[in-house]
């Protein structure tokens, strides 16, 4: 069978290399912003929209203009996959997957990509990769690349957040594998703030808390930065310092769940989740100018209490957990099953009455292994449907 994969490592480039990363992802975002003004004129007046052909035609004009004249000097082809990328946000909009495409910004998401592999050439031997106008460049080797090169996304920073000046190169490759055979048995985890992962089986994963571990840091660095100037040269160093503390706290987050998800999908055949709506769970518990702090939370839950709540929800990244369970497990032969999460935590496991109680008094001294019990009963049903 053949697997897609992609390996991401922290790119080296010198000055010149960086300057010219920077016009590159400027050239493809201002590209990006045309093409999309372009598209959302035409939905507003109800004209016809152009389609991917007649967005290039338009590029080749940009390119030969003389206001536009520096387009020229990028690689067509990461300018080309700008407009692929306006095409796929509409076409998501259309299909009910996304909200309506936004206009990038300066600083934020730059990336360009390299779709063709011919022009694209990797040395794991001396760590670097040539990357069309801009030569080869050097990068970290943390581990060896397999598989043929299908495409190179060149990026700048960890996330949105996380801006910390760094260019990252993202390599996605294609190989063939033989077809695994799953080891294990079935397994249902339990998700929790107390406990990150509680398996059925009496296995349990102590939360991280990347966040909290970095709160206070986070909140010094905050306070520096609210009192430089703005856009001053003590408020950029400041806000650097800021994003290499959001970029601590990814990076561990990100460490943290690949290591407990590849322990997980290793070890068993087949596990069941709960289908959680997160952002539902981890909605604002603000109300309105009316009912302050009362509305959309439940009764009787004050609001500080609420939003360190939602504080934790989203400090745990359950999410991501969920999406990284199902690829590795797809690639270790298992499969991830998604349940309905209603009253799994008040059932009985054994005559199926379901207590309004509180999870705390059902669980009994195991928490969330009665909960897991329903939820592995209620899987041939998930399979039927």
């Amino acid at each position: 069978m053949q697997r897609l994969q992609a390996y991401r490592y922290e790119l080296r480039p010198d000055g010149r290399q960086k300057r010219q990363m920077r016009r590159f992802a400027g050239a493809c975002r201002f590209v990006y912003n045309q093409a999309l003004a372009l598209q959302k004129q035409c939905f507003e007046t109800g004209g016809k929209q152009p389609g991917y052909a007649g967005l290039c035609r338009l590029l080749t004009g940009w390119r030969h203009s003389a206001d536009t004249a520096w387009l020229a000097e990028v690689p067509v082809h990461p300018l080309q996959q700008a407009l692929k990328d306006v095409e796929r946000a509409y076409a998501n909009f259309f299909a009910g997957r996304a909200a309506f495409p936004r206009f990038r910004k300066k600083g934020r998401s730059d990336r360009f990509r390299y779709p063709d592999p011919k022009q694209i050439r990797l040395d794991q031997t001396n760590h670097r990769i040539f990357l069309p106008k801009l030569g080869w460049v050097h990068y970290r080797h943390s581990r060896d690349v397999l598989g043929a090169v299908k495409n190179v996304t060149v990026s700048r920073g960890d996330r949105p957040v996380a801006r910390t000046g760094k260019w990252y190169v993202s390599l996605q490759t294609l190989r063939e594998v033989a077809v695994p055979l799953p080891t294990g048995g079935a397994v249902g985890v339990d998700m929790g703030i107390a406990r990150f992962a509680t398996l059925s089986d009496g296995t349990f994963y102590a939360p991280l808390n990347s966040f909290r571990r970095h709160e206070r840091a986070l909140r010094k660095a905050q306070q520096a930065l609210s009192r430089k100037q703005k856009f001053s040269h003590n408020w950029k160093k400041a806000k650097t310092r800021v994003q290499k503390v959001h970029s601590r706290i990814g990076n561990a987050r990100r460490d943290f769940l690949h290591k407990t998800s590849t322990a997980i999908s290793q070890n068993h055949a087949m596990v069941c989740i709960e289908d959680l709506r997160v952002r539902r769970m981890s909605r604002s518990a603000a109300g309105t100018a009316d009912a302050p702090g009362r509305e959309g939370q439940p009764a009787g839950r004050p609001y500080k209490s609420r939003s360190g709540l939602n504080k934790s929800i989203l400090d745990q990244g359950w999410f991501e957990f969920r999406r990284q369970l199902d690829y590795k497990l797809a690639w270790n032969g298992g499969r991830l099953m998604v349940v309905p999460p209603q009253n799994t935590s008040r059932t009985c496991p054994r005559c199926g009455h379901v207590a309004v109680m509180f999870r705390r008094t059902t669980a009994g001294h195991k928490p969330g292994l009665s909960a897991w019990h329903v939820v592995l009963r209620k899987t041939p049903t998930s399979l039927g449907r």
